[in-house]
Protein backbone atom coordinates (compact mmCIF):
# COMPACT_ATOMS: atom_id res chain seq x y z
CA UNK A 1 0.00 0.00 0.00
CA UNK A 2 3.08 2.19 0.45
CA UNK A 3 4.29 1.53 -2.63
CA UNK A 4 1.02 2.68 -4.23
CA UNK A 5 0.63 5.93 -2.19
CA UNK A 6 4.41 6.92 -3.22
CA UNK A 7 3.38 6.25 -7.03
CA UNK A 8 0.67 8.48 -6.74
CA UNK A 9 2.42 11.01 -5.25
CA UNK A 10 5.20 10.83 -7.50
CA UNK A 11 2.69 10.67 -10.82
CA UNK A 12 1.20 14.31 -8.63
CA UNK A 13 4.70 15.67 -8.36
CA UNK A 14 5.68 15.17 -12.15
CA UNK A 15 2.16 16.17 -13.40
CA UNK A 16 2.57 19.62 -11.55
CA UNK A 17 6.39 19.76 -13.11
CA UNK A 18 4.56 19.21 -16.64
CA UNK A 19 2.38 21.92 -16.18
CA UNK A 20 4.83 24.29 -14.65
CA UNK A 21 6.94 23.71 -17.85
CA UNK A 22 3.92 24.49 -20.24
CA UNK A 23 2.71 27.28 -18.30
CA UNK A 24 6.34 28.99 -18.41
CA UNK A 25 7.36 28.01 -21.81
CA UNK A 26 5.01 27.39 -24.13
CA UNK A 27 4.28 26.70 -27.19
CA UNK A 28 6.74 23.73 -26.53
CA UNK A 29 6.56 20.21 -27.84
CA UNK A 30 6.17 17.13 -25.73
CA UNK A 31 9.56 16.26 -26.64
CA UNK A 32 10.59 19.94 -25.08
CA UNK A 33 8.82 18.65 -21.95
CA UNK A 34 10.35 15.76 -21.52
CA UNK A 35 14.25 17.45 -22.22
CA UNK A 36 13.46 20.29 -19.34
CA UNK A 37 11.56 18.29 -17.10
CA UNK A 38 13.99 15.31 -17.37
CA UNK A 39 11.16 12.52 -17.56
CA UNK A 40 10.64 9.61 -20.47
CA UNK A 41 8.78 10.70 -23.52
CA UNK A 42 6.40 7.98 -22.72
CA UNK A 43 5.65 9.61 -18.87
CA UNK A 44 5.25 13.04 -20.72
CA UNK A 45 2.77 11.76 -23.23
CA UNK A 46 0.75 10.44 -20.56
CA UNK A 47 0.54 13.53 -18.49
CA UNK A 48 0.30 15.76 -21.14
CA UNK A 49 -2.97 13.41 -22.29
CA UNK A 50 -4.74 14.39 -18.76
CA UNK A 51 -3.72 17.88 -18.84
CA UNK A 52 -5.39 17.93 -22.28
CA UNK A 53 -9.00 16.12 -20.55
CA UNK A 54 -9.11 18.04 -18.21
CA UNK A 55 -9.19 21.04 -20.00
CA UNK A 56 -5.90 22.88 -18.64
CA UNK A 57 -3.86 22.02 -21.65
CA UNK A 58 -5.03 22.15 -25.40
CA UNK A 59 -2.75 21.29 -28.88
CA UNK A 60 -1.91 24.01 -31.10
CA UNK A 61 -0.09 23.87 -34.69
CA UNK A 62 2.86 22.28 -35.57
CA UNK A 63 6.56 23.60 -34.55
CA UNK A 64 9.88 23.31 -36.23
CA UNK A 65 10.96 19.97 -37.30
CA UNK A 66 14.21 18.73 -36.05
CA UNK A 67 14.55 16.48 -38.81
CA UNK A 68 12.07 13.95 -38.40
CA UNK A 69 8.05 14.76 -38.20
CA UNK A 70 7.13 18.30 -37.26
CA UNK A 71 5.95 18.46 -33.68
CA UNK A 72 1.94 19.37 -32.18
CA UNK A 73 2.98 22.58 -29.82
CA UNK A 74 1.26 22.83 -26.59
CA UNK A 75 -0.27 25.82 -25.01
CA UNK A 76 -1.44 26.02 -21.27
CA UNK A 77 -4.72 26.92 -21.08
CA UNK A 78 -5.25 30.24 -19.50
CA UNK A 79 -9.28 30.44 -19.00
CA UNK A 80 -9.88 27.22 -18.12
CA UNK A 81 -11.11 28.68 -14.86
CA UNK A 82 -11.41 32.15 -13.08
CA UNK A 83 -10.74 33.50 -9.72
CA UNK A 84 -11.46 36.40 -7.32
CA UNK A 85 -9.36 38.67 -5.38
CA UNK A 86 -9.91 41.35 -3.80
CA UNK A 87 -7.87 44.16 -1.76
CA UNK A 88 -10.18 44.88 1.33
CA UNK A 89 -8.39 48.87 2.18
CA UNK A 90 -9.73 51.19 5.20
CA UNK A 91 -12.09 52.89 2.69
CA UNK A 92 -12.36 50.87 -0.37
CA UNK A 93 -12.76 47.40 -1.72
CA UNK A 94 -11.12 46.78 -5.06
CA UNK A 95 -11.93 43.30 -6.73
CA UNK A 96 -10.51 41.65 -9.54
CA UNK A 97 -11.47 38.93 -11.69
CA UNK A 98 -7.91 37.05 -12.93
CA UNK A 99 -7.30 34.13 -15.42
CA UNK A 100 -5.31 31.49 -14.07
CA UNK A 101 -1.73 32.94 -15.71
CA UNK A 102 -3.15 36.29 -13.54
CA UNK A 103 -4.45 38.35 -16.03
CA UNK A 104 -6.89 40.68 -15.37
CA UNK A 105 -9.92 40.42 -17.09
CA UNK A 106 -12.23 42.40 -14.63
CA UNK A 107 -11.93 45.27 -11.93
CA UNK A 108 -13.87 47.51 -10.11
CA UNK A 109 -13.80 49.60 -6.57
CA UNK A 110 -16.71 49.94 -4.27
CA UNK A 111 -16.34 52.33 -1.34
CA UNK A 112 -16.86 50.74 2.14
CA UNK A 113 -20.24 51.58 3.36
CA UNK A 114 -19.03 50.74 7.10
CA UNK A 115 -16.37 49.53 8.68
CA UNK A 116 -17.93 47.39 11.06
CA UNK A 117 -17.13 43.40 10.06
CA UNK A 118 -20.91 42.85 9.87
CA UNK A 119 -21.00 45.58 7.38
CA UNK A 120 -17.80 44.61 5.54
CA UNK A 121 -18.68 41.13 5.38
CA UNK A 122 -21.93 42.03 3.71
CA UNK A 123 -20.34 43.98 1.22
CA UNK A 124 -18.33 41.31 0.30
CA UNK A 125 -20.48 38.84 -0.31
CA UNK A 126 -22.73 41.16 -2.71
CA UNK A 127 -19.86 42.11 -4.51
CA UNK A 128 -18.57 38.49 -4.67
CA UNK A 129 -21.97 37.24 -6.12
CA UNK A 130 -22.44 39.79 -8.99
CA UNK A 131 -18.49 39.21 -10.03
CA UNK A 132 -19.21 35.33 -9.73
CA UNK A 133 -22.69 35.51 -11.49
CA UNK A 134 -20.86 37.82 -14.74
CA UNK A 135 -17.55 35.63 -15.29
CA UNK A 136 -16.65 34.56 -18.97
CA UNK A 137 -17.76 31.21 -19.57
CA UNK A 138 -14.69 28.60 -19.01
CA UNK A 139 -14.20 24.90 -18.07
CA UNK A 140 -13.69 25.38 -14.23
CA UNK A 141 -15.58 28.38 -13.96
CA UNK A 142 -14.72 29.96 -10.39
CA UNK A 143 -12.66 28.66 -8.60
CA UNK A 144 -12.42 30.92 -5.31
CA UNK A 145 -11.34 33.92 -3.64
CA UNK A 146 -8.80 35.38 -2.12
CA UNK A 147 -8.63 38.41 0.05
CA UNK A 148 -5.85 40.49 1.13
CA UNK A 149 -6.83 42.13 4.40
CA UNK A 150 -4.82 44.97 6.36
CA UNK A 151 -3.63 44.34 9.91
CA UNK A 152 -2.73 41.07 11.78
CA UNK A 153 -3.75 37.96 9.90
CA UNK A 154 -3.23 34.52 11.45
CA UNK A 155 -3.33 31.17 9.19
CA UNK A 156 -6.90 30.86 9.64
CA UNK A 157 -7.57 33.50 8.04
CA UNK A 158 -8.59 35.56 11.25
CA UNK A 159 -7.78 39.28 11.57
CA UNK A 160 -6.53 39.48 15.38
CA UNK A 161 -5.65 42.68 15.01
CA UNK A 162 -6.77 46.05 12.08
CA UNK A 163 -6.12 49.23 14.12
CA UNK A 164 -7.39 51.39 11.32
CA UNK A 165 -10.46 49.15 10.59
CA UNK A 166 -10.77 48.79 14.46
CA UNK A 167 -11.10 45.02 14.35
CA UNK A 168 -9.97 42.26 16.66
CA UNK A 169 -10.17 38.59 16.56
CA UNK A 170 -12.71 39.33 13.37
CA UNK A 171 -12.54 35.38 11.49
CA UNK A 172 -12.88 36.70 8.43
CA UNK A 173 -12.02 33.33 6.03
CA UNK A 174 -14.81 31.34 8.19
CA UNK A 175 -17.64 33.76 8.21
CA UNK A 176 -16.99 34.10 4.32
CA UNK A 177 -16.63 30.36 4.23
CA UNK A 178 -20.02 29.45 5.56
CA UNK A 179 -21.39 31.45 2.54
CA UNK A 180 -19.43 30.96 -0.12
CA UNK A 181 -19.63 27.09 -1.70
CA UNK A 182 -15.75 27.97 -3.39
CA UNK A 183 -12.30 28.01 -1.56
CA UNK A 184 -11.92 31.19 0.76
CA UNK A 185 -8.54 32.21 1.85
CA UNK A 186 -7.25 35.53 3.41
CA UNK A 187 -3.90 37.04 4.35
CA UNK A 188 -2.24 40.37 4.98
CA UNK A 189 -2.74 42.63 2.41
CA UNK A 190 1.53 43.61 2.28
CA UNK A 191 1.80 39.67 1.72
CA UNK A 192 -0.57 39.33 -0.82
CA UNK A 193 0.98 42.45 -2.34
CA UNK A 194 4.20 40.71 -2.63
CA UNK A 195 3.34 37.65 -4.33
CA UNK A 196 1.22 39.73 -6.49
CA UNK A 197 4.04 41.53 -7.75
CA UNK A 198 6.54 38.36 -7.47
CA UNK A 199 4.52 36.29 -9.98
CA UNK A 200 3.19 39.53 -12.05
CA UNK A 201 4.88 42.42 -11.57
CA UNK A 202 8.42 43.54 -11.96
CA UNK A 203 9.69 41.49 -8.71
CA UNK A 204 9.43 38.51 -11.27
CA UNK A 205 13.07 37.79 -11.47
CA UNK A 206 13.59 38.73 -7.98
CA UNK A 207 14.15 36.11 -5.67
CA UNK A 208 14.62 38.32 -2.75
CA UNK A 209 11.62 41.41 -2.65
CA UNK A 210 10.24 43.49 -0.40
CA UNK A 211 6.94 45.35 -1.10
CA UNK A 212 5.96 48.15 0.62
CA UNK A 213 2.68 48.48 1.09
CA UNK A 214 1.89 52.87 1.74
CA UNK A 215 -1.95 53.61 2.36
CA UNK A 216 -3.39 54.59 5.50
CA UNK A 217 -0.27 52.34 6.82
CA UNK A 218 1.98 51.01 6.01
CA UNK A 219 2.96 47.03 5.30
CA UNK A 220 5.60 45.03 4.16
CA UNK A 221 5.74 41.50 2.34
CA UNK A 222 8.99 39.74 2.26
CA UNK A 223 9.87 37.17 -0.17
CA UNK A 224 13.03 35.41 1.06
CA UNK A 225 14.83 32.67 -1.62
CA UNK A 226 11.36 33.06 -3.62
CA UNK A 227 9.33 32.34 -1.01
CA UNK A 228 7.42 34.41 1.30
CA UNK A 229 8.54 35.08 4.36
CA UNK A 230 6.09 34.80 7.08
CA UNK A 231 8.21 34.63 10.67
CA UNK A 232 7.19 32.06 13.59
CA UNK A 233 3.85 32.90 14.44
CA UNK A 234 3.14 34.22 11.20
CA UNK A 235 2.95 37.98 11.46
CA UNK A 236 6.45 39.03 9.93
CA UNK A 237 6.72 42.31 7.85
CA UNK A 238 4.91 45.06 10.29
CA UNK A 239 7.51 47.22 9.67
CA UNK A 240 5.57 50.34 9.99
CA UNK A 241 5.75 49.84 13.19
CA UNK A 242 9.40 50.34 13.70
CA UNK A 243 10.58 53.30 15.87
CA UNK A 244 12.17 55.98 13.53
CA UNK A 245 11.66 58.68 16.28
CA UNK A 246 12.27 58.17 19.94
CA UNK A 247 9.56 60.43 21.22
CA UNK A 248 7.20 60.79 18.78
CA UNK A 249 3.83 60.84 17.81
CA UNK A 250 1.20 58.23 19.78
CA UNK A 251 0.26 55.44 17.04
CA UNK A 252 -2.85 53.46 17.45
CA UNK A 253 -0.86 50.02 17.34
CA UNK A 254 0.25 51.66 21.36
CA UNK A 255 3.67 52.79 19.98
CA UNK A 256 4.85 55.99 19.65
CA UNK A 257 7.09 57.49 16.54
CA UNK A 258 6.06 54.81 14.32
CA UNK A 259 7.48 54.96 10.71
CA UNK A 260 4.26 54.95 9.45
CA UNK A 261 2.41 58.20 11.27
CA UNK A 262 5.20 59.86 9.18
CA UNK A 263 5.28 57.91 5.68
CA UNK A 264 2.34 56.81 5.35
CA UNK A 265 -0.32 58.07 2.62
CA UNK A 266 -2.19 59.44 5.41
CA UNK A 267 1.13 61.31 6.68
CA UNK A 268 1.50 62.50 3.16
CA UNK A 269 -2.46 63.84 3.06
CA UNK A 270 -2.53 65.26 6.63
CA UNK A 271 0.82 67.46 5.87
CA UNK A 272 -0.54 68.46 2.20
CA UNK A 273 -3.91 69.41 4.76
CA UNK A 274 -2.15 72.27 6.20
CA UNK A 275 -0.99 74.44 2.65
CA UNK A 276 -4.94 73.83 1.52
CA UNK A 277 -6.90 73.50 4.62
CA UNK A 278 -9.90 74.66 2.02
CA UNK A 279 -9.34 71.69 -0.14
CA UNK A 280 -9.64 67.26 -0.23
CA UNK A 281 -6.02 66.82 -0.71
CA UNK A 282 -6.01 63.53 -2.61
CA UNK A 283 -2.81 61.91 -3.50
CA UNK A 284 -3.78 62.80 -7.07
CA UNK A 285 -4.76 66.39 -6.81
CA UNK A 286 -0.86 66.74 -5.13
CA UNK A 287 0.58 64.95 -7.84
CA UNK A 288 -1.46 67.38 -10.30
CA UNK A 289 -0.48 70.02 -8.55
CA UNK A 290 3.03 69.33 -8.53
CA UNK A 291 2.77 69.08 -12.42
CA UNK A 292 1.54 72.73 -12.19
CA UNK A 293 4.53 73.46 -10.83
CA UNK A 294 3.55 74.37 -7.05
CA UNK A 295 6.18 74.67 -5.36
CA UNK A 296 4.24 73.38 -1.87
CA UNK A 297 3.20 70.53 -3.46
CA UNK A 298 7.00 69.30 -4.68
CA UNK A 299 7.96 70.55 -1.00
CA UNK A 300 5.17 68.34 0.64
CA UNK A 301 6.32 65.21 -1.95
CA UNK A 302 9.88 65.31 -1.30
CA UNK A 303 9.64 65.62 2.48
CA UNK A 304 7.76 62.39 2.35
CA UNK A 305 9.99 60.65 0.17
CA UNK A 306 12.75 61.40 3.19
CA UNK A 307 10.43 60.39 5.74
CA UNK A 308 9.92 56.99 3.54
CA UNK A 309 13.77 56.61 3.00
CA UNK A 310 14.08 56.34 6.31
CA UNK A 311 12.12 52.89 6.67
CA UNK A 312 14.01 51.56 3.73
CA UNK A 313 17.45 52.33 4.88
CA UNK A 314 16.54 49.70 8.20
CA UNK A 315 14.86 47.79 5.17
CA UNK A 316 17.61 47.53 3.21
CA UNK A 317 20.42 47.09 5.70
CA UNK A 318 18.39 43.90 7.72
CA UNK A 319 17.58 42.20 4.78
CA UNK A 320 19.78 43.07 2.12
CA UNK A 321 16.65 42.56 -0.92
CA UNK A 322 17.72 42.93 -4.00
CA UNK A 323 14.55 44.59 -4.95
CA UNK A 324 12.16 46.62 -3.53
CA UNK A 325 9.07 47.79 -4.53
CA UNK A 326 6.44 50.34 -3.61
CA UNK A 327 3.01 49.87 -4.10
CA UNK A 328 -0.53 51.03 -3.87
CA UNK A 329 -1.68 54.69 -4.87
CA UNK A 330 1.79 56.00 -3.95
CA UNK A 331 3.53 54.27 -6.94
CA UNK A 332 2.92 56.87 -8.89
CA UNK A 333 4.02 59.59 -7.25
CA UNK A 334 7.88 57.84 -7.99
CA UNK A 335 8.61 60.75 -10.05
CA UNK A 336 8.54 63.30 -7.05
CA UNK A 337 9.30 61.39 -4.23
CA UNK A 338 12.18 59.39 -5.46
CA UNK A 339 15.13 61.80 -5.58
CA UNK A 340 14.78 63.18 -1.80
CA UNK A 341 14.01 59.10 -0.96
CA UNK A 342 17.10 58.07 -3.32
CA UNK A 343 19.60 60.36 -1.12
CA UNK A 344 18.52 59.51 2.40
CA UNK A 345 18.85 55.95 1.72
CA UNK A 346 22.15 55.90 -0.44
CA UNK A 347 23.69 58.00 2.35
CA UNK A 348 22.13 56.26 5.69
CA UNK A 349 22.43 52.38 4.21
CA UNK A 350 25.65 50.37 4.38
CA UNK A 351 27.06 51.23 0.58
CA UNK A 352 27.50 47.01 0.54
CA UNK A 353 24.09 46.99 0.74
CA UNK A 354 22.99 49.81 -1.32
CA UNK A 355 24.84 49.08 -3.72
CA UNK A 356 22.82 45.77 -5.00
CA UNK A 357 19.15 47.28 -4.13
CA UNK A 358 16.84 48.46 -7.09
CA UNK A 359 14.30 50.70 -5.60
CA UNK A 360 10.99 50.90 -7.66
CA UNK A 361 7.17 51.52 -8.07
CA UNK A 362 5.12 49.15 -8.71
CA UNK A 363 3.68 49.28 -12.40
CA UNK A 364 0.48 47.13 -11.14
CA UNK A 365 -0.08 50.26 -8.26
CA UNK A 366 -3.33 49.72 -6.54
CA UNK A 367 -4.02 46.23 -8.21
CA UNK A 368 -0.94 44.46 -6.71
CA UNK A 369 -3.17 42.71 -3.56
CA UNK A 370 -6.38 42.24 -5.01
CA UNK A 371 -4.24 39.97 -7.91
CA UNK A 372 -1.93 38.76 -5.34
CA UNK A 373 -5.08 37.22 -3.60
CA UNK A 374 -6.36 35.87 -6.55
CA UNK A 375 -3.13 33.70 -6.97
CA UNK A 376 -3.75 32.42 -3.88
CA UNK A 377 -6.72 31.15 -4.92
CA UNK A 378 -5.25 29.92 -8.58
CA UNK A 379 -2.42 28.18 -6.27
CA UNK A 380 -4.67 25.91 -4.45
CA UNK A 381 -6.38 25.11 -7.32
CA UNK A 382 -3.59 23.81 -9.14
CA UNK A 383 -2.33 21.69 -5.71
CA UNK A 384 -5.87 20.25 -6.17
CA UNK A 385 -5.62 19.88 -9.81
CA UNK A 386 -2.29 17.93 -10.47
Amino acid sequence: MKLTGDQHMIKRINKAIVLDIIKQDAPLSRAEISVKSGLNKATVSSLVAELIDEHLVFETGLGESSGGRKPIMLLFNEKAGYAIGMDLGIEYLLTVVTDLSGQVVQQYETRLKDKSPDSVIAQILEVYEHTAQNLPPSPYGLIGLGIGAPGIVDSEGTILSAPHLRWKKVPLQKRLAEAIPKPVLVDNEANTGALGEYRFGIGRQSSNLIFISVGRGIGTGIILNGQLYRGVTGFSGEMGHTTIRENGQPCPCGNQGCWELYASESALLEHAAQHWPNETVTVPLLLQKAEAGDDEAVQCLQQFGRDLGIGLVNIVNTFNPEKIIIGKQIAAAGKWIHPSLKQVVKSRSLSSHYNDVNIEYSALETKASAIGAASLAVQQFFMQAS
